[in-house]
């Protein structure tokens, strides 16, 4: 499945802007962090919570802590990585060891973690793995034999195809295409200034350098010809705020319209290479940017687009290649890109890898060790409040109308909660593990995901299906099925203490599952209906308004600077900015319903239950990143950084004032009519 092109029809991930794995199961009685599930010292109290609320709640952490040098960023997600990456370890390690002690699928995931780990066998095989797939682009001759490792897996191409449920009728598959094919993010290529020019020089020279080391002759000429190429592309591809817009990225086609659009591919044979010849329609994201890429390829020599390809396939598979392909690789785009420093440990990028290859068949073992069922029923319990909170905020909004409540009522109705794991885990029996080719079995799996998704198609969709494994800390809202998604591995301190305080759990976990929710109503998300068809069930005028509210929280975030020279696009950022704003909005809410059903909170600490509410909140979004790593995402992420999904949120929300006693002339303060207010 193409995972970018759906990830632009916004099936929204959770805006835990790190990946934050579980900690193993405890049997404490006492919260993990503090007295009552918030750590005090963290806090920097000479900073006036009205001026700087994240620095109130982490100031003091972050002026003692250091981002690993092996890291891009540090926080409390680093933490419960570390803990989670262990844990699994250990199951890896069992596998490799013993690789008949779980069965079949238990060791294919040992022998493809042993394939990782065996650096040595790596280095003695050298490029040899790679010569299959290089011959492979080598004897293309002509367009059709481009087009047709276009649309083969495992190679790049200016357009990506893949398939996801319709958004006309999310019940069934389309086959689906949009751009694609850059080696660095799209505006690297373009914007102006000594630091991207120095970006752009040094993708240059790493071009040259992977060719180099795999032995293709003329790599200079061939660097500065795929550099050229790859710029081109950019001009004509769709921006990341463009690639929002779901309206525009809905044109279904059948094969004589793409045709029409984009003539100079040859469509039928490409989706007939990817196995996709029998969908009626392809969704044509990003059209023009397709249209382009079309003219764009047959202008450009074949011989480049040949050298393209092996750069491609060479760059993204460097990690399965010996050392110095590694490191070059972690030194453009880790080191340069992202300031970070030192590789991770060998077994800590091998249990990602394996997470990534059999995600599901660890997940299970992962589930089993260390995810409580008291967890799951505790959740459901937050859901459910969370529901009851939009139910009443709805219901209580004054600027939508009646026909456009009930229509909200019945989509909150219909959400989907699935918590923890899926109620049934992927087959890897078909999937081909070989200890000793790691390169190959990074191959299989590729091709095992592309059959699997094949497989799927003609049927009508699984709605049991997850995004996510459950060892990930994440959490995400799918409009195609109005689904709100929860693996275990974020069931986890700080953001879900069983044993913390209700008003700190409210405060993060509760303010997530709000966020997730909120994605069904955000700027995208409000496009599709409770069946998750993409439909308009909105009066104009209640559209109106709820334009004029996100168009001023839209300008609020294009007003914040996060690094020095770049500032928050807050059409980017609007959708997780929506969800975040209506996540607090919701957990306070429900927060409330829970005090009204069991009393009034104490006082704890000398903090007051509604102080402990955003306290919590704002520590979750405990984080510091590096500057390079800030610089990729503002200009690529749709998440706002961890400091302004704090201070951007709690400024625009009434009782985060009452609750601190924020005043006119603190930094954070807005006038009451300037505060944006979904709910």
């Amino acid at each position: 499945m193409n995972k970018k092109v759906i990830g632009r029809l916004a099936l929204g991930a959770a805006a835990l802007a790190l990946a934050i794995p579980a900690v193993a199961k405890m049997a404490a009685t006492a919260p993990r962090y503090g007295a009552f599930g918030i750590d005090l010292t963290t806090q920097d109290k000479a900073v006036k919570p009205g001026d700087d609320f994240w620095t109130y709640a982490n100031g003091a952490w972050a002026k003692r802590t250091e981002i690993p040098a092996d890291k891009g960023s540090v926080g409390y997600g680093n933490i419960l990585s570390d803990e989670a990456e262990a844990n699994v370890r250990k199951i890896l390690d069992d596998m490799a060891a013993n690789p008949t002690k779980y069965g079949a699928t238990g060791k294919q995931v040992g022998d493809f973690y042993a394939s990782w780990m065996d650096e040595a066998g790596i280095e003695a095989k050298g490029t040899a793995p790679l010569k299959p797939y290089l011959a492979k682009i080598a004897a293309v001759n002509d367009l059709t034999g481009l087009q047709t490792l276009f649309a083969s897996t495992g190679y790049a191409s200016p357009v990506e195809l893949g398939t996801m449920p319709s958004l006309s009728d999310p019940e069934h598959y389309t086959a689906v295409v949009g751009q694609g094919g850059l080696g660095m993010p799209r505006d690297f290529y373009l914007l102006q200034g000594e630091k991207y020019d120095a970006f752009r020089k040094a993708y240059r020279a790493y071009v040259q350098q992977i060719q180099e080391l795999a032995g293709i002759p003329d790599a200079g000429a061939k660097a500065d010809a795929i550099v050229a190429l790859e710029t081109a592309m950019a001009k004509d591809q769709w921006s990341p705020e463009q690639s929002r817009d779901i309206a525009k990225l809905n044109d279904p086609e059948d094969v004589a319209g793409l045709k029409a659009k984009a003539p100079d591919f040859d469509w039928a044979l490409m989706l007939k290479t990817a196995g996709l010849e029998s969908s009626p329609k392809v969704l044509m994201a990003n059209n023009t940017a397709l249209t382009a890429m079309g003219k764009i390829m047959t202008a450009t020599p074949l011989q480049t687009w040949k050298d393209y390809l092996a750069f491609h396939f060479v760059s993204d598979h460097a990690t399965f290649l010996p050392k110095a392909f590694d490191d070059a690789r972690f030194d453009f785009y880790s080191k340069t890109l992202s300031g970070v420093q030192v590789k991770r440990d060998r077994w800590k990028r091998g249990v990602q890898l394996t997470n990534g290859a059999l995600g599901e068949a660890v997940g299970k073992l992962y589930v089993e060790q260390y995810f409580p069922a008291s967890s799951q029923a505790k959740m459901a319990e937050l859901i459910e409040n969370l529901r009851a909170a939009y139910g009443k905020k709805i219901a209580g909004s004054t600027w939508m109308d009646d026909a456009t409540k009930k229509a909200a009522l019945a989509k909150l109705a219909a959400f989907e909660p699935r918590i923890g794991h899926p109620v049934k885990y992927i087959d890897y029996s078909s999937l081909q593990v070989e200890r000793g080719d790691l390169l190959g079995n990074a191959m299989r799996s590729a091709e095992f995901d592309h059959q699997l998704d094949l497989q799927r198609f003609p049927k009508p969709v699984d709605r049991t299906l997850w995004g996510m494994t459950p060892q990930t800390v994440n959490a995400y809202y799918n409009p195609l099925a109005n689904q709100i998604t929860f693996p275990a591995a974020i069931l986890q301190p700080p953001y879900f203490d069983p044993n913390a305080d209700p008003a700190v759990n409210y405060g993060a976990i509760g303010a997530i599952i709000g966020h997730e929710m909120g994605h069904g109503f955000d700027d995208q998300g409000s496009q599709f209906g409770p069946t998750g068809k993409f439909e308009n069930w909105w009066t104009d005028a209640a559209k109106k308004s709820y334009g004029e509210h996100t168009a001023a929280l839209a300008a609020q975030y294009d007003g914040y600077e996060a690094i020095p020279g770049t500032k928050i696009n807050g059409k980017l950022t609007l959708g997780e900015n929506i969800g975040d704003l209506s996540g607090v909005e919701a957990a306070y809410a429900a927060y409330q319903l829970y005090q009204a059903k069991h009393g009034k909170a104490p006082v704890i600490g000398g903090l007051t239950g509604d102080q402990r509410f955003f306290l919590a909140y704002a520590q979750a979004w405990q984080a510091k990143l590096r500057d390079g790593l800030q610089r990729q995402l503002l200009l690529t992420d749709p998440h706002s950084p961890a400091k302004y999904r704090v201070n951007g949120i709690v400024r625009n929300f009434d009782p985060w004032y009452k609750a601190f006693d924020i005043k006119p002339g603190d930094a954070l303060y807005l006038p009451p009519e300037k505060r944006v207010h979904i709910w």
